[in-house]
């Protein structure tokens, strides 16, 4: 089924800035700017399976209050946004934001998702991915192509970031989780042809959150989706990379069946995973809206302590 939310540098590698190619800055009154001032571009030229007509970007704000927040359709060019900490520790995080491939949530599940973890000394980028649905030829590989093609320019260029590439990880959101748990199991998938050396570069994360995620794109119904290709939990194996879940089991979108599936399939083949069941919380909340109350507002810290533990062997 089609998911609905309730609320709603050039230089290096295989880079340009997103102000070279007219992808300007959106920073109209009211509106949230993207990209942001350090962002690069995916692709030197259009992207793979681009039609004679290209989406017509349509960004607009929704929702009310302190949950006002910036959702993209309509991308054609798309960009990461770069968010670098003052003291940077080595990790770094592609940040995937959800919207049920109808729009991404690139405020909720992206740039709250820098300003929460940026303090904490971890280089952030948020993915403003392409959706399958607008009009591009195989549309089942678009959000993986632009999940392997940002994983692998980061990677290429980790010394310009200052980063360590072996401690590159994602973290995906709802159907964001879709493509996050797809880089877990799928960095390898033939989906595009090399453009460039950065292409040269690995996919795989070095860790995986999975936050109220889709894990099966049968679910998401995207596409002519080949049998079990897209249901990560088929295809975890021991070299798949360690895994965090968190779900709330309260949530009215994603059946608790999808954040099972793959922690049992983690454990069936020894892979280090951690999992964080919430009572309440629903879904959607992202890092920032559940109230310090609920205990699953806290999922920003324990991703963080274990991200750390993750990298360094820790066992789940």
């Amino acid at each position: 089924m089609t998911l609905e939310r309730r609320h709603f540098l050039a230089g290096a590698i295989g880079l340009a800035t997103a102000t070279q190619t007219g992808a300007a800055i959106v920073a109209t009154e009211g509106m949230t700017a993207w990209p942001p001032r350090e962002s690069f571009r995916l692709w030197p030229g259009k992207p793979p399976g681009a039609l004679a007509t290209l989406p017509k970007r349509n960004f607009t704000m929704n929702g009310t209050g302190a949950r006002r927040e910036l959702w993209l359709r309509g991308v054609a060019d798309p960009v990461v946004g770069v968010y670098r900490p003052t003291n940077p520790d080595g990790r770094a995080l592609l940040a995937i934001p959800g919207g049920g491939y109808q729009f991404v949530s690139v405020q909720n599940e992206g740039i709250n998702v820098a300003r929460t973890f940026v303090p904490l000394g971890i280089t952030v980028f948020v993915l403003g991915y392409r959706l399958p649905g607008e009009g591009w030829g195989n549309q089942e590989d678009v959000p993986l192509q632009d999940g392997q093609r940002a994983m692998r320019l980061i990677r290429a260029n980790a010394a310009r970031y200052g980063i360590d590439p072996a401690k590159l990880g994602c973290i995906g959101f709802s159907a964001g989780g879709l493509l996050s748990s797809s880089l877990a199991v799928a960095s390898d998938d033939p989906v595009y042809d090399p453009v460039d050396a950065a292409d040269q570069a690995s996919a795989r994360p070095g860790f995986a959150g999975l936050v109220y995620p889709v894990t099966s794109g049968d679910f998401m119904r995207v596409g002519k989706f080949p049998s079990g290709r897209f249901d990560a939990a088929l295809r975890v194996n021991r070299r798949s990379p360690p895994l965090f879940i968190a779900h709330a089991l309260d949530d009215p979108i994603v059946p608790l069946s999808q954040p099972m599936a793959m922690l049992t399939a983690a454990r069936t083949a020894g892979v280090a995973v951690e999992a964080h069941f919430f009572q309440e919380g629903g879904h959607g909340f992202g890092p920032t809206y559940l109230s310090r109350d609920l205990p699953g507002s806290r999922w920003p810290d324990l991703f963080d302590k274990w991200s750390s533990r993750a990298l360094m062997g820790g066992k789940n």
